[in-house]
């Protein structure tokens, strides 16, 4: 094991560098930078105040100097500066990654337990009305686009019917403590979790109804019918745990998407999340934050489809780290 995790680390850091010198050359042939941003802010400025503001900021030299300044600083994990937030960028960042996490790990577990359990029903029920019915649930939520199912559970939930906050992540000012806070965080997290997650519901509701259709048909499973077992034991302990590998194969690849689509949902929800500081970082062309949520949630999916492959070994004992 720790030969393994020393060679995934070994294969992480290249990857890293080419991802970190890729969007630093994207966003330097971006138009604006840092300075054109505070211009704007202040209504403008003299070419003598802007030029010292660029030579204060080192944007005044060269791509390539800049970029040797920077990579240098962030081997140290030195993140830089945030003009627009007065603060360092990694106090920036991690001020705001806990908010992020726990909405991307509840809208995945939601999602992942969910629509597995739907699948194996309609897969047990295959071209059944309950098949179809469950079908028909998972190409409506695959197809309704998830800040629209943000607006109109705001509209449903909020405005009309008053049961859940319509943004943020704690009621402010609050003075809850122990399961008052958890039940409070809760639910304001309701409604950006299912928007977050529902269409992936509906991939990994598809995925599992069509492996476990397939697993059914393998000779094991034959096997242990013939011996007498009952199908909930069939389907638990033969079926389920080898078709969820290919569930645990698409949860790895689309923990990275989910955390483009936390910007959508942080944004309608008004959630202090990596997401929404991601779109403010843009507008206000906050390089250095920009850089520093590229970096950060580099390591978040590096470390995350680590362990689905420690996770997917377990599920298959077939499976060696190697």
């Amino acid at each position: 094991m720790l030969s393994y995790l020393l060679r995934r680390i070994l294969q992480a850091v290249p990857v890293v560098l080419i991802i970190m010198i890729g969007t630093f050359l994207l966003l330097k042939l971006a138009p604006g930078d840092t300075v054109d941003a505070l211009v704007g802010d202040m209504g403008g400025a003299d070419p003598q105040v802007i030029a010292r503001l660029r030579a204060e900021y080192g944007l005044d030299q060269p791509v390539w100097v800049q970029l040797w300044i920077y990579m240098k600083k962030l081997a140290t994990f030195d993140f830089g500066w945030s003009f627009v937030h007065e603060q360092p960028v990694a106090t920036v960042l991690f001020d705001r990654l806990g908010n992020t996490l726990l909405l991307m790990v509840s809208s995945l577990l939601f999602a992942v337990s969910i629509g597995s359990l739907l699948g194996m029903i309609a897969a047990r029920k295959a071209y059944s009305l309950t098949d179809n019915i469950i079908s028909t649930l998972g190409l409506l939520f695959y197809a309704t686009p998830s800040f629209f199912l943000g607006l109109m559970m705001i509209v449903l939930f909020s405005v009309k019917l008053g049961w859940l906050p319509v943004g943020g992540i704690q009621t402010i000012p609050s003075f809850y403590t122990g399961w008052a806070y958890v039940w409070d965080i809760a639910r304001h997290l309701i409604m950006p979790t299912a928007s977050l997650s529902l269409i992936y519901l509906a991939l990994y509701m598809r995925l599992m109804r069509t492996s476990v259709l397939e697993v059914a048909e393998l000779d094991y499973v034959r096997t242990a019918r013939a011996k007498g077992a009952s199908e909930m034991r069939i389907m638990i302990h033969h079926i389920a745990r080898n078709a969820l590998l290919p569930v645990i194969t698409l949860l790895g690849v689309q923990f990275s998407t989910i955390l483009g689509g936390s910007v959508v949902i942080e944004t309608v929800f008004s959630i202090p999340g990596l997401g929404q500081l991601a779109y403010q970082a843009v507008i206000q062309r906050d390089m250095n934050v920009l850089m520093g949520l590229v970096f950060l949630s580099s390591l978040v999916v590096i470390v995350v489809n680590f362990l689905i492959d420690l996770l997917y070994a377990s599920l298959d004992s077939r499976i060696e780290l190697s």
